[in-house]
């Protein structure tokens, strides 16, 4: 009986470096964030400060924060263990609702 080709080992990937990688991407997409959060807030001062563009640059700084917290929690997860733990669900979805909510209030703004 043959092995599915999923199962089969690659024997050019170094799964030791995967938690890098994974770490770097973390890295990448805080870098994301910090970009959106500069946008949101360069729109509200050359844009005319509306009170609703204020409060959507706020929350929008606010989410950023909030994500930045998820990011470094994972990120430092990463460093520690040669095998990190699975990512807790609450910090994933504290992880995918900062980054909606992000987008729509960048859309707010720009809209």
């Amino acid at each position: 009986m043959s092995v599915p080709a999923a199962r089969q080992r690659d024997p050019d990937r170094d799964p030791g470096l995967q938690p890098e990688r994974t770490r770097l991407a973390w890295r990448r997409t805080t870098l994301s964030g910090t970009v959106v959060a500069v946008l949101a807030v360069k729109t509200v001062l050359h844009g005319g400060a509306s009170a609703a563009g204020v409060v959507a640059c706020a929350l929008c700084c606010v989410l950023w924060l909030g994500f930045l917290n998820v990011a470094h929690r994972r990120i430092r997860a990463l460093s520690v263990a040669a095998s990190p733990p699975a990512f807790a669900p609450r910090h994933a979805a504290a992880a995918v609702l900062c980054t909606v909510a992000m987008a729509l209030c960048g859309a707010a703004l720009v809209l």
